[in-house]
């Protein structure tokens, strides 16, 4: 499978002159594949932003190298990786500058000088994939959250990005635009093969990449699936990062002696499990 990100033993530290500051990452390493969907998890502080901006070459690493479709991310063709790589923030908010919800998706696109006609089509195509074409000539001021990092979403798919990222994009968001957003997400890759790097602490996020990448005091602590990762279990609690309320629900439920299956990620299982083992005649 055609490998589209890697970061290769990358080290970076904000302090180079002080030997005393800690790293903010040290030798990290890992790879993205074209079509999967790889998410960042760790607790505040553990690297993950400092690895976000590596990779869209805001910093570049003291040691190590970061490769993006291949060649070793550098001042001379960093504008050219940019270009391949659709990003999406924290704060919709602070990603709009256009006066509707059109113009703000265009505004990119003008940047790199897309023709007029082609635009248009663009703009229309990525909106529908996010389902806000309704929304055209709407103010993005007037959106809910969720609606306004949907249309963030489209900005980034207007550019036909091969790596879409988003960081920490859920995380202003309530459960609802949350759940708009990953939906979203979720259907975009599996119509189109989308590659996906989420850089989250939202556990419902992480339960749906294929791979997860657990990061803490700028090391990577653990790599593996999310079943693999979540197994882990009071390891990852110690070092701050919670459990999904299915897989601490379960726990609960099995020392009230319950009967249960398994261990579970998301409601959906552990209610299936419920009615499978307690209920079903």
């Amino acid at each position: 499978m055609h490998e589209i990100l890697s970061l290769n033993n990358v080290t970076y530290t904000y302090a180079p002159e002080e030997p005393q500051v800690k790293n903010a990452v040290e030798d990290v390493s890992f790879h993205v594949a074209e079509g999967e969907w790889i998410a960042i998890v760790g607790h505040n502080g553990s690297g993950k932003s400092t690895i976000a901006r590596l990779i869209n070459g805001l910093l570049f690493p003291q040691s190590g190298t970061v490769k993006v479709m291949g060649k070793v991310l550098n001042e001379e063709n960093l504008w050219n990786s940019r270009s391949q790589m659709g990003m999406v923030f924290q704060n919709p908010d602070n990603q709009f500058v256009g006066a509707t919800v059109q113009d703000d998706v265009a505004f990119a696109l003008e940047n790199n000088g897309i023709p007029y006609k082609e635009m248009v089509q663009r703009v229309h195509e990525a909106l529908k994939q996010v389902k806000m074409d309704a929304f055209l000539n709407h103010e993005p001021q007037h959106l809910s959250g969720g609606q306004k990092q949907r249309v963030a979403i489209a900005g980034a798919l207007a550019l036909q990005p091969r790596l879409l990222i988003l960081d920490e994009a859920t995380s202003m968001l309530d459960p609802q635009g949350r759940q708009e957003v990953l939906s979203v997400v979720r259907a975009l890759r599996e119509k189109t093969g989308l590659t996906v790097l989420s850089i989250t602490h939202d556990l419902e996020e992480a339960i749906m990449a294929d791979r997860l990448i657990f990061m803490n005091g700028g090391k990577k602590f653990a790599e593996g699936t999310p079943s693999e990762i979540f197994a882990l279990g009071d390891q990852l609690v110690e070092l701050g990062l919670d459990l999904p309320f299915a897989m601490k629900l379960t726990k609960l439920l099995k020392a009230e002696g319950v009967q249960l299956q398994g261990e579970h990620m998301t409601e959906e299982q552990l209610v299936n499990d419920l009615w499978i083992s307690n209920f079903k005649k």
